[in-house]
C-alpha cells in the first residue's frame, strides 16, 4: 500500500517495553490521585483535586479501571478492589442514572472483571464463570435498568431511578446508540446466569429501532421510543449514534448472530452511499441524504476500527489517516472539526482524553503491523504528558487551540483510553491471544473444569471492557450441548421395548426409505430435524477458527 508510511527504525522492539512502563505510570499517577482525593464518589476532579459524583453514585471510576489493573499485571490492586466493591456499592439508591452509560461503565465493568477474576488469582465459585460475586453484582445493576425497557415499543426511556424505576416526568426522546447498546452486556449476562430476560429486551429494542430506518436505510440521531417518531433527523456514525452500529458488529461476532450482521451491512451500504465524501463521514438528512452537518466529530473515530474488524481494511486506513490529520493539526481530536474549513467548531474545542482513535489504532496496527500506528500511539501519549498533566491526575482539556484545561477526568480515561495505548504497546498481550502472561493463555471453568475459557477472540464492550464469548458458549450452549448427550446416551440404554422412539406402533413397511432417513430434505412446518440415533456427539463449538479475534463459523 503505497499510501502507509513505515517507520521501522522509531520502534524497534526494545523501546515497546519502555512505551509500555510509561503508559503504566500514567495510569497509575491518575488512579492513585483518584484513590487518593476522590474516591467514593464517581470521578476525580483534577485541577482542585476532591471527587464528584456524575453518572451515578457508584465509585464509577473504580468499577470503571478495574480490568485495566489486571491488563496492566497487577493482580493484587485487582483483588483489593474487586473485594472493596462487593463491600461498599450499594445499587440500592435514590439516583437518577443514565440506562447507557450504567450499563457500559457498570454492568460492563463488573462483567469483565468478572471474567477476569480466574486470571487475576482470585477465589472462585464453583461452576465459575456461570456464577460470582461480581456476576451477580452486575445482574444486579443490570436489573435496576429493566423498568427503563417497560415501554410498548420496547425501546427504553434515557434515564431511570435506581430505587424508583422511571419517573413518571421522564422525557421519551432518547438517542438512538441509548436504545442500541445494550446487547454485550444483556446477551453476556443471559448466557452467564441463564436469565433470558436481558437478551430479551435488548434484541426487542434493536428491532424496534431496525424497524425506524428512512426508506433510505437511515437512523436519525433522538427519536422519540413512544411514538417512533424521529426528533434529530441528522444520520452519521458519531455522537448519539456511534455505539449503535459497533454493537450490531461485535453482537454478530460475539453472539454468532446472523440476524445483526445483516442488519450492520444493511446500514453500512446507506452510510457509505449517503454520507462518505473523500473518506470522511458527514452528517446528513435521514429522510433525504442531504448534507446537514459537514462536521468530524472525535466520536467517530472508532469507525476505522469497526471496519478492521469486518475486513474493510483500505477504506479503514484512508479514514484513520484523516482523524489522524486532524490530531496532528491540534495534539488531540477537538469534538467537533469543520471539515470545508479544516478548522475546529465554536464551543466544541475541547478534548475529554477520548479514545477513539487510539482505539482504531490498536485494532488496524493488529490487522496490518504498519508503524503509523505505534506513531500514533507515540503522539497521544506525548500530547496527553504535555497537554493535560495536573500535579494531581490528568484534566479534560476544554480548548485545543490553547490547552486550557477543564476540572475534570471521565472515568474512561483509565477504562478506555490508557488500556487501548498499552494493548497497542503489547502485541503478545492475552487479549490479543497471545501466550506470554502468567501461566499460559486459556484456563478451565465451568462445574467441573470442562470448558475453555480466554484462548482469544475477546470483544471489547464499547467502554473497552474485554467480554470472552467461551464464557458464554460455556455457561450456555455447553450446559445444553452436555444435555443433549446425556438425553441420547440415556435412550440408547434404554430397552427397546421401554423407549420412546420404538412406542408408536410400527409403521407399515413400504419401498420409502430407510429408518433413520427422512423422507424429504426440506422440513414440513414446525417440524425439527432429529439426529439419526447413533451419531457421535461432538462440540459444536462455535469458534471454531478464531484469527486476531475475526471469528469464522463452521459453514463459512
Amino acid at each position: 500500500h503505497c499510501n502507509r508510511v513505515l517507520i521501522p527504525h522509531l520502534h524497534t522492539q526494545p523501546l515497546i517495553p519502555l512505551r509500555e512502563q510509561r503508559i503504566k505510570s500514567m495510569f497509575y499517577h491518575a488512579y492513585n490521585s483518584y484513590l487518593d482525593n476522590a474516591f467514593p464518589y464517581d470521578e476525580l476532579r483534577p485541577l482542585t483535586c476532591d471527587g464528584q459524583d456524575t453518572w451515578g453514585s457508584f465509585s464509577l471510576t473504580l468499577i470503571d479501571a478495574l480490568d485495566t489493573l489486571l491488563i496492566l499485571g497487577n493482580h493484587t490492586e485487582f483483588q483489593r478492589v474487586a473485594s472493596l466493591l462487593q463491600d461498599t456499592v450499594d445499587f440500592d439508591i435514590d439516583v437518577n442514572a443514565s440506562v447507557f452509560e450504567t450499563n457500559i461503565r457498570v454492568v460492563g465493568g463488573l462483567l469483565s472483571a468478572h471474567l477476569l477474576a480466574g486470571r487475576a488469582g482470585m477465589e472462585l465459585e464453583p461452576g465459575w464463570p456461570c456464577s460470582g460475586p461480581l456476576l451477580r453484582m452486575a445482574e444486579d445493576a443490570a436489573r435496576k435498568l429493566l423498568p427503563a425497557f417497560q415501554t410498548a415499543t420496547g425501546m427504553p426511556y434515557g434515564t431511570v431511578n435506581l430505587l424508583n424505576g422511571v419517573s413518571p416526568t421522564e422525557t421519551p426522546v432518547t438517542c438512538t446508540a441509548g436504545v442500541g447498546t445494550f446487547i454485550l452486556e444483556f446477551a453476556t449476562l443471559s448466557r452467564l446466569t441463564g436469565d433470558e430476560t436481558f437478551e430479551n429486551v435488548a434484541r426487542r429494542a434493536l428491532r424496534a429501532l431496525w424497524k425506524t430506518r428512512s426508506d433510505i436505510g437511515l437512523v436519525g440521531n433522538h427519536i422519540d421510543i413512544l411514538s417512533k417518531k424521529w426528533v434529530a433527523q441528522d444520520a452519521g456514525i458519531g455522537a448519539g449514534v456511534d455505539s449503535y452500529f459497533e454493537y450490531l458488529v461485535k453482537g454478530a461476532i460475539m453472539l454468532q448472530d446472523e440476524e445483526l450482521l445483516t442488519m450492520f451491512l444493511e446500514y453500512d451500504r446507506a452510510i457509505q452511499n449517503y454520507t462518505r465524501f473523500d473518506d470522511w463521514y458527514l452528517w446528513v438528512q435521514m429522510h433525504k441524504g442531504t448534507v446537514s452537518m459537514p462536521v468530524f466529530q472525535s466520536l467517530e473515530a472508532f469507525w476505522p476500527g469497526l471496519q478492521s474488524l469486518l475486513g474493510n481494511l483500505d477504506s479503514a486506513v484512508r479514514t484513520f489517516q484523516n482523524y489522524y490529520s486532524v490530531w496532528r493539526q491540534f495534539g488531540g481530536l477537538p469534538e467537533f472539526y469543520s471539515i470545508p474549513q479544516g478548522y475546529t467548531v465554536d464551543k466544541r474545542e475541547g478534548y475529554p482524553l477520548r479514545p477513539e482513535l487510539i482505539e482504531s489504532a490498536m485494532y488496524l496496527f493488529r490487522a496490518t503491523g504498519d508503524h503509523t500506528y505505534l506513531q500514533l500511539g507515540l503522539d497521544a501519549l506525548e500530547s496527553i504528558e504535555r497537554i493535560a498533566k495536573t500535579p494531581c491526575g490528568y484534566a479534560t482539556v476544554k480548548d485545543l487551540r490553547d490547552h486550557q484545561l477543564d476540572n475534570r477526568m471521565e472515568s474512561f480515561f483509565l477504562a478506555e483510553t490508557v488500556k487501548y495505548l498499552y494493548l497497542l504497546f503489547d502485541p503478545a498481550h492475552f487479549l490479543h491471544g497471545g501466550g506470554s502472561e502468567g501461566d499460559g493463555s486459556w484456563e478451565e471453568g465451568g462445574e467441573s473444569g470442562e470448558c475453555v475459557l480466554g484462548a482469544g477472540g475477546f470483544i471489547f464492550n464499547t467502554e473497552a471492557h474485554p467480554l470472552d464469548p467461551a464464557a458464554l458458549y460455556c455457561c450456555s450452549r455447553h450446559a445444553q450441548d452436555q444435555q443433549e448427550l446425556r438425553d441420547v446416551l440415556l435412550s440408547l440404554s434404554q430397552p427397546a421395548g421401554k423407549s420412546g422412539r420404538q412406542s408408536k406402533p410400527p409403521a407399515k413397511q413400504t419401498d420409502g426409505p430407510l429408518p433413520g432417513q427422512s423422507e424429504s430434505i426440506a422440513l414440513k412446518p414446525g417440524e425439527k430435524k432429529t439426529p439419526p440415533l447413533l451419531t457421535c456427539p461432538v462440540q459444536p463449538f462455535r469458534s471454531r477458527l478464531s484469527i486476531l479475534g475475526q471469528v469464522f463459523t463452521d459453514n463459512t
